[in-house]
């Protein structure tokens, strides 16, 4: 796997506190980094604050594989792509690169899905076009 397999590669810092007593990110962390480069790159990719449509998109499953160790001051890349692309949810395909200088090596692969609900009932809803228009470009074969 490599970082040329995704369209998207958005920048997330570690920060001190990411580490635990162990030296290194605690796994929940990472978790942290998916949903902060997911959300961070659709509010730039669609040129609006996300949180003001009158659908919402609600965390309905993740999963993290670890591939290597990461830990402050890190700088990391997270990919993005899109495995699949539904009505009402969007399930991301993710991976985590601890950026080295001259390379990007990897140190997680994990799964994000949101499904879109109305921000008053949480009933699904489509996905806003503004969010489908920006989410298709990054679907993967």
């Amino acid at each position: 796997m490599s970082d040329l397999d995704y369209p998207v590669l958005w920048p997330v810092p570690t920060r001190w506190a990411d580490n635990d007593h162990y030296g290194h990110v605690n796994n929940v962390t990472y978790y942290s980094y998916f949903d902060t480069a997911v959300n961070a790159w659709l509010i730039h990719a669609t040129g609006v604050d996300i949180r003001d449509l009158p659908a919402i998109g609600v965390v309905a499953q993740t999963s993290c594989t670890f591939v290597g160790s990461i830990s402050f001051p890190d700088q990391l890349q997270v990919g993005i792509r899109i495995a699949r692309l539904g009505n009402s949810s969007i399930a991301y395909d993710l991976a985590i690169f601890r950026d080295s200088g001259d390379s990007l090596d990897l140190a997680a692969t994990g799964t994000f899905v949101h499904v879109y609900v109305d921000d008053e009932t949480r009933k699904p809803v489509p996905i806003p076009a503004v969010i489908r228009a920006a989410a298709e470009p990054l679907v993967i074969g």
